[in-house]
C-alpha cells in the first residue's frame, strides 16, 4: 500500500478510486466471492468479487415444498468488506490555496493538518479542476469530470455531453462501491454535485448523495451557504438547528453531526468499517464565523500581502515542499502593493485577512475534533485519512478591494473602502457574508502565478501525502517531490 500511495502523481482522479479499490481486494489468489459462518443462518457474510458489481443474485440455498415443516429457509449472506479493510476518512476543505496553511509553509496554523503529515506522506503532486463542482465529481467517480457531466459548477450547466451536471447511472460513485461492498457510507458538508435544477424536496434524489451511494447526508445544497443559517438537508429532508441557537455556527455543528454518527455506527455494529466524506464550508465565501476565532487573530496579517508572499515562500523552500531552485513570479502591476496602501486600506484589508485566516484555523479545529474522535473510538489504526486542503486554490471573487457581502462581488459591484469601513467590527459575523481583497487571494496562492487553483493532499493510516497543480511556476520540468515526513 505505501508504494501505490507514493506513486500517486499529477491527477486527482484516477488514484484515489484506484487505492479504495485495493481496500477491497482480498489477498492475492482469493478474489472469488466468498461466504463465511454457517450457511443460510442470520450470521452468514459474505464477500464480493470487487472485479464486479453489483455481484449477480445468489441462488436460493434452503428447500421449498408444498408444507412448511418439509421446507428449509435460506437467508441470503450479508455483505462485508474483506476482513480487516479499514474504515476511510476522506476530507477536503474548500477554496484554501497552496500558501494558506502551516503545513504546507503559511502562516496560518493547522494542527490537524500537521497531525495527519507527521503521521504519514505529505504529497506535493496533486492537480484540481480549478472549480468546486468538477473536482469533487472527479473526486468521487475517479473520472474526468467531462465525462461525468461536470465540464462546469452545476450553477452553470447546460444541456450539452459533458456540461449538464448529471452524473447519470454508468458512473458510480466511491460511495457506491464501498456500499456494495458492506461499508456504512456517509457525507457531511457541502454538496455541489446535484443538478442545482434538482434542488426540490419533489426530488428526483437519484443525484443526490442518498442517491449516489451515500446512505446518510448531513450538509448543504449548492456551492456555498450561510454558516449560521444554513440551507440544510439531513438526507432528503431540509432541516432548521439553528432556530433557538445564538451560538450555532454550521462548522461546529457538523463535527458534532459526524462524531455523533460514527458513535453510532460503531455502537450499532462496531465491527462494520465506515467510509465518512466530510466537506466543510471552509474557506469558501461567505467567510463566517465565531468572534473567539477571529480574536486570535488580531495584528496577525498587518505585514500585509506582500511580506506574507515573501515569508510564505521561505517557509516553503525550508519545508521542503517546493524546490529551493523554484522563483517567486514578479508581483502583478494591477494590484497594489501594501506600501502604497492607506492606513485606512491597510486597517481594512488587514481586518478580511483576519477573518479568513481564523476560517481556515477554525475549520481546521473542527476537522481535528473528527479526527480525534476516530481515535476514541479505538479506530485510528486501522483508518485510512485523506486530509486534502483546498478542492482549488484562494478564491479571487472578492474584487481588488474585497466586499462585506460576497454577492456583490459576484455581480461585479465594487464596494468602496469606506463603505466597507462601516462593517469592520462585525467583519465575518451574522450581519456579514465576507469576502477578501484578490491580492490576498494572490499571496495565499505562494508560489504559483495568481489565485491559482492548485491545492494539496495528505493521507494516513499510517501515511500522508501531497502536491502542487500543474501551474506552478519556475519549477524544474518533471519536478515530482515526494517526501516522507
Amino acid at each position: 500500500m505505501r508504494n501505490a500511495m507514493k506513486a500517486w502523481r499529477g491527477s486527482i482522479l484516477f488514484p484515489m478510486v484506484a487505492v479504495f479499490a485495493m481496500l477491497l481486494l482480498p489477498s492475492v489468489g482469493a478474489r472469488a466471492q466468498q461466504t463465511t459462518g454457517a450457511p443460510c443462518s442470520p450470521s452468514a457474510t459474505q464477500t464480493l468479487d470487487t472485479r464486479y458489481l453489483p455481484p449477480p443474485p445468489s441462488n436460493f440455498g434452503g428447500q421449498i415444498n408444498l408444507n412448511a415443516d418439509q421446507s428449509k429457509p435460506c437467508r441470503p449472506a450479508t455483505v462485508v468488506p474483506p476482513k480487516g479493510a479499514p474504515n476511510i476518512l476522506l476530507i477536503m476543505t474548500d477554496d484554501a490555496g497552496y500558501g494558506v496553511s502551516g503545513t504546507f509553509g503559511g502562516v496560518i496554523p493547522t494542527p490537524a493538518l500537521d497531525r495527519i503529515a507527521k503521521m504519514g506522506l505529505r504529497y506535493t503532486q496533486f492537480h484540481s479542476t480549478a472549480l468546486c463542482s468538477p473536482t469533487r465529481a472527479a473526486l468521487i467517480t475517479g473520472r474526468n469530470h467531462h465525462s461525468v457531466g461536470f465540464g462546469v459548477i452545476t450553477e452553470q450547466s447546460t444541456g450539452f455531453p459533458g456540461y449538464d451536471s448529471v452524473l447519470g447511472p454508468e458512473n458510480a460513485t466511491v460511495g457506491q462501491i464501498l456500499k456494495q461492498n458492506g461499508y456504512a457510507t456517509s457525507w457531511f458538508g457541502k454538496e455541489h454535485n446535484t443538478p442545482s435544477f434538482q434542488y426540490s424536496l419533489a426530488g428526483p434524489f437519484d443525484q443526490w448523495p442518498v442517491g449516489m451511494g451515500f446512505e446518510y447526508f448531513y450538509g448543504f445544497m449548492g456551492g456555498e451557504t450561510d454558516q449560521w443559517t444554513p440551507y440544510l438537508f439531513r438526507n432528503q429532508t431540509q432541516i432548521f438547528p439553528w432556530v433557538g441557537r445564538s451560538d450555532y455556527n454550521l462548522t461546529t455543528d457538523m463535527a458534532d453531526e459526524a462524531i455523533k454518527y460514527m458513535q453510532q455506527i460503531n455502537a450499532a455494529a462496531p465491527d462494520k468499517p465506515f467510509f465518512l466524506y466530510y466537506v466543510p464550508g471552509g474557506t469558501h465565501a461567505p467567510h463566517q464565523l465565531k468572534q473567539e476565532w477571529i480574536e486570535k487573530f488580531k495584528g496577525k496579517f498587518d505585514m500585509g500581502w506582500n511580506a506574507m508572499r515573501e515569508q510564505i515562500f521561505a517557509n516553503q523552500k525550508h519545508l521542503g515542499v517546493i524546490p529551493t531552485t523554484t522563483q517567486l513570479t514578479p508581483w502583478p502591476d494591477d494590484l497594489p502593493k501594501w506600501d502604497t496602501l492607506s492606513a485606512e486600506e491597510k486597517k481594512l484589508f488587514s481586518r478580511q485577512a483576519e477573518v479568513f485566516g481564523a476560517y481556515v484555523a477554525y475549520t481546521d479545529h473542527e476537522i481535528g475534533r473528527v479526527i480525534q474522535a476516530v481515535e476514541d473510538l479505538g479506530k485510528l489504526d486501522n483508518t485510512l485519512i485523506i486530509y486534502i486542503e483546498g478542492d482549488n486554490g484562494t478564491s479571487a471573487e472578492g474584487t481588488k478591494v474585497g466586499t462585506p457581502n460576497v454577492l456583490t462581488g459576484y455581480q461585479g459591484i465594487t464596494v468602496p473602502v469606506a463603505e466597507q469601513m462601516k462593517f469592520y467590527d462585525v467583519w465575518g459575523s451574522s450581519k456579514t457574508a465576507p469576502h477578501m481583497s484578490v491580492a490576498w487571494s494572490w499571496a495565499f496562492d505562494t508560489p504559483f502565478s495568481g489565485p491559482s487553483r492548485s491545492h494539496h493532499i495528505l493521507g494516513a493510516h499510517g501515511r500522508a501525502c501531497a502536491s502542487p497543480g500543474p501551474t506552478a511556476s519556475r519549477m524544474p520540468e518533471g519536478f515530482a517531490l515526494n517526501s516522507i515526513i
